[in-house]
């Protein structure tokens, strides 16, 4: 069955549209809410809110204590802190389930409602279709004596950051590194900078001032020009980028070069690899590159293709039991040292294979990407994208034949037709893109 306000990484929109208002938020909350009361636990269920730097934030953080609290559920609130934070604190504490109020990689002015149940896990398409359930039921308010009661907690960051630093060999450190640490002006400002310097690194924090409207502004893992000129000014040995709410990365070397996720992944399994370590194989996506999968297969490794999403990443994951995977966009996932993405532990993750193998960045890869053109097309509710290209999409395919790939999808979080063409030749993958953009455009 189709969800109708749940993407695939939970429910976003511009604030102040439909479904990111605060009574539609205040019933979510709510609806999420009663699912727990009906678990048939014997306590009072006790949900953790964790939020990044946006505006918007203190509204509907508000809007969901509301919520929780009428259905008699009981809320610990944080403060800013990344995803994969309040990930670990839903596990760490025992609570029966977790909420982040984040848009992560988009614009200040959107912000979304993503869910944890117990353990820290993201929620299944079965506990998603039960919420929107009761979504569609009058909300109700309990009893004064049934209501649930909320309180702040201190310290929450700090026990993120031991956390953090415990996925790090315990025989290595940091020091002797000069690291330019990228937060995005989002939620991890105050967490990632702290992790790299405990571990011994000289640190050079930017994107670290947020004020509410900054969030993902120039900054962070979708936009890199800053951290690649922070890196060449500072001298330094390595930039770390996250994205507004912490579970994206990309590094830069020292020569200012870009390394996105389909490579830093590329460097983990290669170094787990070289020490001999059970792992599996490694899972990426429609949209992992072609010469990784190639470069993968040539040691030996194993590699799968999900759906574009990390929640598909992870279920292919769980599926074969394999314990590393992720996006080029930066989503990594390392099972064995935390059940969902985490920006600062994945770079963490890198720097001890790059220690390990003995290697900097540039030696490490050593595969050639195969040039991709990816376009985002916008699209309009309802319009029929498919049907409009597929005469041209057969034309495409057939010209590329071996030489590339295609793939067209329709983005889970954003209006938009994500056209992606990869090929042997540059000017062959951007040609066959913009026909298909074009195409989908005039529709």
């Amino acid at each position: 069955m189709a969800r109708k306000y749940f993407g695939t990484d939970g429910v976003r929109s511009e604030v102040g549209q439909f479904p990111i208002t605060p009574d539609f938020v205040m019933k979510l909350g709510c609806a999420f809410g009663r699912i727990l009361m009906q678990s048939g636990k014997h306590h009072q269920p006790t949900v953790i809110i964790g939020k990044d730097t946006r505006i918007s934030g203190y509204m509907l953080e508000t809007a969901l204590v509301a919520g929780f609290a009428a259905a008699g559920v009981n809320v610990l609130q944080t403060g800013p802190l990344p995803t994969p934070a309040i990930a670990y604190l839903t596990r760490a504490f025992r609570l029966d389930g977790g909420v982040m109020i984040s848009a992560s990689h988009n614009r200040y002015s959107d912000n979304g409602i993503k869910f944890f149940a117990e353990g820290g896990v993201k929620l299944s398409d079965e506990m998603e279709l039960a919420i929107e359930a009761e979504l569609e039921k009058e909300m109700h308010t309990l009893s004064s004596a049934q209501l649930g009661r909320a309180r702040r907690i201190s310290g929450a960051d700090d026990r993120y950051i031991e956390f953090c630093k415990s996925t790090f060999p315990s025989n290595m450190d940091l020091r002797g590194l000069k690291l330019v640490v990228d937060t995005a002006n989002g939620a991890g400002y105050h967490t990632a900078p702290k992790v790299f310097h405990e571990l011994g690194a000289e640190v050079i924090a930017i994107g670290n001032e947020p004020n509410g409207f900054n969030i993902n502004d120039k900054v962070g893992a979708t936009y890199t020009k800053t951290l690649q000129a922070a890196v060449l000014q500072n001298d330094a040995d390595y930039g770390i980028a996250l994205d507004g709410d912490g579970d994206r990365l990309m590094m830069v070397d020292k020569h200012g070069v870009v390394y996105d996720g389909d490579k830093l992944i590329y460097v983990i399994a290669k170094a787990r690899a070289t020490q001999g370590l059970s792992f599996g194989g490694v899972v990426g996506t429609v949209m992992s590159n072609l010469a990784m999968e190639k470069a993968l297969n040539g040691r030996g490794i194993e590699f799968a293709r999900a759906k574009v999403g990390d929640r598909y990443v992870l279920e292919q994951l769980h599926e074969r039991a394999w314990l590393i995977g992720g996006e080029a966009s930066g989503h990594i996932l390392c099972m064995d040292k935390h059940n969902t993405g985490d920006g600062t532990i994945s770079a963490l993750q890198v720097l001890a294979a790059l220690n390990i193998l003995g290697q900097d960045l540039h030696a490490a890869i050593d595969w050639q990407p195969y040039p991709q053109t990816m376009i985002n097309v916008r699209i309009q509710k309802g319009q029929d994208w498919q049907t409009a290209s597929q005469e041209v999409l057969a034309q495409v395919e057939t010209e590329l034949g071996e030489r590339g790939r295609v793939v067209l999808r329709a983005s889970g979080t954003e209006p938009v037709v994500r056209v992606m063409v990869e090929a042997e030749q540059a000017v062959l993958a951007e040609q066959c893109a913009n026909r298909l953009a074009d195409t989908i455009r005039a529709a």
